[in-house]
């Protein structure tokens, strides 16, 4: 409407001006009901054309949408196994830190597997105290294998001298006897020593590796009885959290509750323009909104991303070709907008429907030195005419809580 009738006044009215005063034609006489198209046609049919001509031209460069809105994350509060609640320590509603404990499931079970890797632990280190003596037994072994050795050695060391010195002296069954009792008493050193070796491995690597075994399942045990304690990953608010003690969740398909983290839906705006302007949409791009949930309060923003692929284009691999003509929405160009200062979006309730306006600027191409006069004229009238969608997007201001709470009948 506005734009019909700024163009009205370039063309109907001078058209109807020089018909008037010039031609000297006079209302109710040659300009009647029924000669108007005929006397202002050259009028009315300019002022339909300016009229597309400028829509198309502020709708292009100055792009608006009302598919608008916070968009926030939710966080469902699931645990990370299945089991029976058995004590609530929130209610809905409540606010939470990081880290607050929100409810616990029963965990004797884990608790009985804490139990049990602590047993464990204190087995390996009584096996350690025996290993120990074990070690010190083995010691006392070979000192006594090695003594048993030197004292066989050293009576068949003083035979073999006497027979050398005087054959016939000494028996050779003797000496015989004597080696046997040597090659025993070696021996015994042999497994004197093995057994030795053999404690203090189990002292110093056996024992120690079981203890660390043990020790991991204990830190394992512990983090399973940890778990059934569900707590809060961020700082939020809890809603539709119904729990009572003795209902069983599942991580798959009963949810607790959910958890609205702090701060979303307060920091960005999303909205969807049409895809024709992703040629216009930019980051850097000025823009404006207002939003159902603070009425007649228009909010400077700022493009500051713009998402590169369109969501209705998407598609999930399946045994069947996808026919493009079951794509029935051409889908929207996702643009992110944050607030121009400080604090803009306090008071929008997050998830707002909302009335976006962006605007172009040509400021850069208009002052670049390449830049002819026609080109920068044009140029300046479209980034004027920026201020016409701005007026459109104020009356829209003005209007919608009149439209929510009157004309929608509710």
């Amino acid at each position: 409407m506005l734009e019909l009738m700024f163009c009205s006044m370039l063309t109907i009215l001078p058209d109807f001006l020089f018909r008037r005063f010039v031609q000297g034609r006079r209302i109710g006489k040659e300009i009647t009901f029924y000669s108007v198209w005929f006397e202002l046609r050259w009028g009315i049919t300019g002022c339909l054309i300016l009229t597309i001509c400028l829509i198309t031209t502020i709708f292009y460069n100055h792009p608006s949408t009302m598919a608008a809105t916070l968009f926030f994350r939710t966080v469902p509060i699931l645990p990370e196994t299945n089991g029976r609640v058995a004590e609530i320590y929130i209610k809905t509603a409540d606010s939470v830190s990081a880290g607050a404990p929100l409810f616990r499931l029963d965990s004797s079970k884990q608790e009985a597997a804490v139990e049990t890797a602590r047993r464990k632990i204190i087995e390996v280190d009584a096996a350690l105290v025996v290993a120990q003596a074990e070690v010190t037994r083995a010691e006392g072994q070979l000192r006594e294998a090695k003594g048993s050795l030197q004292q066989a050695q050293d009576e068949l060391d003083t035979k073999q001298e006497l027979h050398r010195r005087n054959p016939g002296i000494v028996p050779t069954r003797d000496i015989e006897k004597l080696q046997v009792r040597v090659d025993a008493a070696t021996g015994s050193v042999a497994a004197a020593t093995a057994g030795k070796s053999a404690a203090e491995i189990k002292l110093s690597t056996v024992l120690p590796a079981e203890k660390a075994s043990a020790t991991s399942a204990l830190a394992q045990a512990q983090v399973e009885l940890d778990k059934t304690v569900i707590r809060a990953g961020v700082s939020g608010r809890v809603e539709q959290f119904f729990l009572r003690v003795g209902d069983i969740v599942n991580p798959l398909m009963r949810p607790a509750g959910v958890l609205i983290p702090e701060g979303a839906g307060t920091k960005s705006l999303q909205a969807g323009f049409g895809q024709i302007e992703a040629q216009i949409m930019k980051p850097g791009m000025a823009a404006e909104v207002t939003c159902v949930s603070k009425p007649f309060a228009i909010i400077p923003m700022v493009v500051t991303d713009v998402q590169d692929v369109i969501a209705a284009g998407q598609f999930r691999g399946g045994e069947q070709l996808i026919d493009a003509q079951n794509a029935v929405k051409p889908g929207t160009l996702m643009v992110y907008l944050e607030p121009l200062y400080k604090g803009g979006l306090d008071g929008v309730t997050p998830g707002s429907a909302c009335i976006a306006n962006a605007y172009s600027s040509n400021h850069d191409v208009i002052v670049a030195e390449g830049t002819g006069t026609a080109k920068r004229v044009a140029l300046h009238a479209v980034d004027a005419l920026g201020l016409v969608h701005a007026l459109i997007l104020r009356l829209q201001a003005i209007v919608l809580p009149f439209k929510t709470l009157v004309l929608s009948g509710h």
